[in-house]
């Protein structure tokens, strides 16, 4: 590989790709062109273009995507979206799920959030133009290539003035912001809707800063491992530091590509679940409630009292709100949630493979949405997945017990509904009543 030198730069900075010639199948991308009167360079990356093709279950698309299909809106911008989210996972081999980003990063975290973006926005927008998701990922390269280019020190500092300096221009001088979580916007969720704001969720800033600090070791400037540090407060920014520096007592709070994903996904799982009371509780044990899974003198009462929270008027309103809403095929609706992007993040966390107790939300969204011979095949498939040492882990959850009980209520009643109508396909009136989806 061709090396060349540049002018471009302080003159600490590592010399800079130009050209490259690469075997076996590899492809380029150019990743920025300096400007600013200075000179010109093409950074080019040279992947390999060998792709996992693994036999995904929703590779080709999902209940969702099949039933919007039906009902006449075109998911072919949301097929792709989900495809091109595929192919950033699909480099994730069980080792490289564990290692810190500060080491391995097997996935592009920019492009995968944006793949999750580009998808939704389909799902609810409908619109005939993709979200630009290149364009994105250019926004996103330009906040390191600006630093580089404007902002790095003359001469090359110790490893923490180094991420001083990043941090000062991540936070004072570009502004980028974490929102409160009692307060947020579901934009703070989505990667393009934060580049454009500069306001967004924890696992928002944290991905970025990390697309940061990935761009800059392709370009040389760093030369030592960057640990980033994930608060688990409501309101500390993420921070780096060097890995060299790591303590035992960090461990917690070092992400991996993986757990950011699955972080990110549960961020908008929950935002969008429909059945918005009792946030002390899990999200099956919610949607089992609505349903009267859930053993107590009331629908509310039987998680009230497992997890010590008091259930007000509002929470009762929502419940029931969300189910009527459901029942006439409405799947989205003001502080009720969107079943839609709910099932969309249910099913990418399936493929990620992280925790098997996802299959079993995935199924009871599926019971709510209708479809009742995909909810009780993915219930089977958590309940057979379940290890003794799983079992255990999980049994520890005080709402454990409520939990199992209603797995086994919600089996009894998809199996009664099997006998009694069949598996037929929800028909699009079922599935919409009379009203818009959306």
């Amino acid at each position: 590989m061709a090396m060349a030198t540049s002018s471009c730069s302080s003159p600490w900075v590592a010399p800079f790709l130009s050209t490259a010639t690469c075997n076996n199948g590899i492809k380029f991308r150019s990743l920025w062109k300096c400007n600013d009167k200075r000179s010109l360079f093409n950074l080019i990356v040279c992947k390999s273009s060998s792709e996992h093709h693994h036999n995904h279950p929703f590779a080709n698309g999902s209940p969702l995507h099949d039933a919007l299909d039906a009902c006449g809106v075109d998911t072919h911008h949301a097929r792709a979206a989900r495809k091109g989210f595929l192919k950033q996972i699909d480099g994730l081999s069980v080792i490289e799920k564990e290692t810190s980003i500060a080491i391995n990063r097997p996935v592009d975290l920019g492009r995968a959030a944006l793949q999750i973006a580009a998808e939704d926005d389909a799902l609810i927008s409908h619109s005939s133009v993709p979200l630009p998701v290149d364009s994105f990922v250019e926004r996103l390269d330009d906040l390191s290539m600006d630093f580089f280019a404007h902002h790095l020190p003359l001469t090359r500092p110790p490893p923490d003035a180094f991420i001083q300096s990043l941090e000062r221009y991540f936070y004072v001088h570009k502004g980028f912001r974490r929102t409160s979580m009692n307060h947020r916007d579901v934009r703070d969720l989505y990667l393009h809707s934060v580049l454009t704001r500069r306001t967004g969720s924890l696992v928002m800033i944290a991905v970025i800063y990390s697309e940061m600090v990935k761009m800059l070791r392709l370009y040389g400037v760093v030369d030592f491992d960057i640990e980033i540090y994930f608060p688990h407060d409501l309101v500390s920014l993420p921070q780096g530091y060097d890995k060299q520096k790591s303590k035992v007592s960090d461990e917690p709070h070092i992400m991996t590509p993986l757990s950011l994903l699955v972080e990110m996904l549960r961020d908008l799982k929950d935002a969008f679940w429909p059945f918005q009371y009792g946030r002390n509780c899990s999200l099956f044990l919610r949607a089992a409630s609505a349903t009267n899974f859930v053993t107590g003198s009331s629908i509310i009462d039987g998680i009230a009292s497992a997890s010590n929270d008091n259930a007000s008027g509002f929470e009762v309103a929502s419940m029931r709100a969300a189910q009527h809403r459901l029942g006439r095929g409405v799947w989205t609706g003001p502080r009720f949630g969107d079943i839609r992007r709910a099932l969309a993040a249910c099913e990418r966390l399936v493929l990620l493979d992280f925790d098997i107790r996802e299959l079993r939300d995935y199924s009871i969204l599926l019971y709510h949405a209708g479809f009742f011979e995909e909810s009780l095949h993915y219930l089977k498939l958590y309940e057979n997945s379940k290890s003794s040492t799983q079992t255990k882990k999980f049994s520890s959850d005080l709402n454990w017990a409520l939990e199992e009980d209603a797995e086994r209520k919600l089996v009894i009643r998809l199996k009664l509904i099997s006998m009694e109508k069949g598996w037929s396909k929800p028909s699009t009136q079922s599935l919409w009543g009379t009203s818009e989806p959306w």
